[in-house]
């Protein structure tokens, strides 16, 4: 199954803009964030598909999700 990852901002940090990762059995975002060493507490925004996530939902194969930290400024 492949699923595209998104980072925004200083989620990229290190790691990447975009890759498409494949898994052979079924995966949430949260396991992705958890091989990314991304702590949820540093998500502010995930989007599964362009629409509002769940940490837990079992993704499928062709899915995109997009992971957004807290955004700052004035």
């Amino acid at each position: 199954m492949n699923i595209e990852v998104r980072l925004f901002a200083t989620l990229r940090t290190g790691r990447f803009k975009k890759e498409v990762q494949t898994f052979e059995l079924t995966v949430t975002p949260k396991d992705i964030l958890n091989q990314l060493d991304i702590p949820i507490e540093e998500v502010a925004i995930l989007l599964i598909n362009g629409h509002d996530g769940q940490f837990d939902v079992k993704l499928k194969d062709g899915d995109v999700i997009s992971v957004f930290p807290p955004v700052g400024g004035g």
